[in-house]
């Protein structure tokens, strides 16, 4: 906690004990990810270079675009927030990912802010330590712009903080801060609907807060706040389509046909998987079985935060509200987990791709604090000696599972630092090779996979432009059309495919005998084809 104090004749804040632990845990998860940040670890890819595109277009004033490029329901923001630097600076992956960085920065101060709120001081450097840790699969949420989360989850923990200064009395100007939630709400929900579940619980806690001012101006002002936020997808989906709006959308994506697992596998790969890598205790291939024990923990965290919440709800009963919040947002934290963790496994990808949509879990770092409280207050009251004998051994026992999880995540972490980063940093340079070799002595104008043409694009600042084509040659999935209209007008387009990839040897057997005599060269393990006629199969 900050204490003020006077020293000649200006007040400058005094940190206390956990309060400068956590700042140092802090500014050490900082620095680490500034040098993942400067190395481009983990590795870019196109998806993330197409918000990189759409910054420098936003940047330059060409393109204003509302949803990712070929979809209807990925908001922009991270985008715009980089779309300043990368207009300042130019496009390269670490100007890209510092608004990320300062998005995760301001996620440990509130997340701190919001802990000491709920538990104690020592709780939050605790939880602070833990979450500046960050294996391959954590910094990759918090790092790459590939939309959503990383805005999101500072969005909840304000939102949470809010209510709590509302129902505490310590926020002066009500009517602002009301309106300040609104727009959080509406831009998370353009952002990233994963975050819902988290949104519908700050908003309930709200209105316990300060249901009677929700009736006059404040009500009006939390909704005019919504409107805004939200409104960049009022108009888009005003203006889209049948089918094209927001929801069609998310719906077709969401709903894939064919036959659904068994619960029993989507649980298994949600918990297994899924709640250990959301938490960085196992590395990005996996979690070997030894890894999975948090996942079957973390039902019974859930369970016993909740307990603990409504239990400390009804010992301040009759108390002023202010007293009480804290519960409340605490049991808010735990059913933003609950139904996260719910949709999640009702989805078939849980079962049949965990280890790829892991990364939709991320969010539930925001609960840590709550999941993560009642081994704490096992532990402490262990500790002092206040508890029977069997409350000391479950005191020991909580103290065991929070030094496994810090050993865990530790390890995971350092592996990754020391030996997880030399992949990325390879197949990085291989495409800057790629990218400059076809800058300096084109061609300009190429076909290639999905994955390498919107990374090759952003590389080169747009000087080489990429049509996506699937592995049998066929138009695949061009998020942005003008750059497959360009690339279709060109008289001699090359070809840009992974050595020996299907792309590869099916293009050479169009080519037949003019394989060897078309110019062909290889760069960082690509060919690059470039016939005096077009390959165009599908026209």
């Amino acid at each position: 906690m900050s204490h003020p104090e006077q020293h000649r004749g200006r007040w400058r804040p005094r940190l206390d004990r956990p309060a400068l632990v956590a700042l140092l845990f802090g500014l050490v998860g900082v620095v680490y990810r500034l040098v993942l940040t400067l190395c481009t670890v983990p590795v870019s890819n196109s998806d993330e270079a197409t918000f990189g595109l759409a910054a420098l277009h936003i940047g330059q004033g060409r393109e204003h675009p509302v949803f990712l490029y070929g979809q209807h329901y990925m908001g922009m923001l991270e985008s715009y927030l980089a779309a300043p630097l990368v207009a300042v600076f130019g496009p390269s992956w670490p100007v890209l990912r510092l608004p990320m960085l300062a998005l995760y920065a301001i996620f440990l101060y509130l997340i701190h802010r919001l802990t000491r709120r709920l538990g104690t001081p020592w709780f939050a450097a605790f939880v602070v330590g833990l979450l500046a840790l960050g294996p391959e699969r954590v910094v990759r949420d918090q790092l790459t712009v590939v939309g959503g989360r990383p805005e999101v989850k500072p969005a909840v923990l304000l939102m949470l903080l809010i209510t709590v200064g509302l129902a505490a009395g310590t926020v002066h100007r009500r009517r602002l801060a009301i309106g300040l939630f609104g727009l959080l709400v509406g831009l998370a929900v353009w952002s990233d609907w994963l975050i819902l579940p988290y949104l519908a619980v700050a908003g309930l806690a709200l209105v316990w807060a300060v249901r009677r001012e929700l009736l006059g101006w404040s009500g009006l002002l939390l909704v005019a706040g919504l409107v805004v936020g939200v409104a960049p997808m009022i108009v888009d989906n005003l203006r889209a389509g049948a089918g094209e709006d927001s929801l069609s959308v998310f719906r077709e994506v969401s709903t894939k046909a064919g036959p659904q697992p068994p619960w029993s596998d989507r649980i298994r790969g949600g918990l297994l998987e899924g709640v250990p890598l959301a938490h960085g205790l196992c590395p990005v291939d996996g979690c070997g079985r030894w890894q999975q024990w948090f996942g079957v923990l973390y039902p019974l965290l859930l369970l016993a935060a909740a307990a603990l919440a409504v239990l400390a709800y009804r010992r301040a009963a009759g108390v002023l509200r202010g007293e009480r919040v804290g519960p409340v947002v605490q049991l808010a934290l735990v059913a933003g987990a609950a139904l996260t963790l719910l949709s999640y496994v009702r989805s078939p990808l849980a079962a049949t791709s965990p280890l790829d949509n892991a990364r939709y879990l991320s969010v539930l770092q925001l609960s840590l604090p709550a999941v993560l409280w009642p081994l704490w207050v096992a532990a402490l009251t262990a500790w002092r000696g206040t508890s029977s004998v069997l409350g000391r051994f479950a005191g020991a026992l909580s103290a065991a599972v929070l030094a496994a999880l810090t050993v865990t995540t530790l390890v995971i972490t350092v592996l990754f630092a020391a030996t997880g980063t030399a992949a990325s940093r390879t197949e990085e340079r291989q495409a800057r090779e790629l990218a400059a070799a076809l800058r300096a002595d084109g061609p300009h104008e190429v076909y290639g996979d999905y994955w390498t043409c919107n990374r090759l694009i952003f590389n080169t600042d747009e000087s080489v432009v990429c049509g996506v084509l699937d592995g049998d040659l066929s138009p695949g999935q061009n998020r942005y059309r003008p750059y497959w209209r360009q690339v279709g007008r060109a008289e001699r387009p090359g070809y840009v495919v992974e050595v020996d990839s299907p792309m590869d040897r099916r293009l050479r057997r169009l080519l037949a005998d003019r394989a060897d005599a078309a110019p062909v060269r290889e760069v960082g393990g690509y060919r690059v084809y470039h016939p005096d006629t077009p390959v165009r199969p599908w026209r």
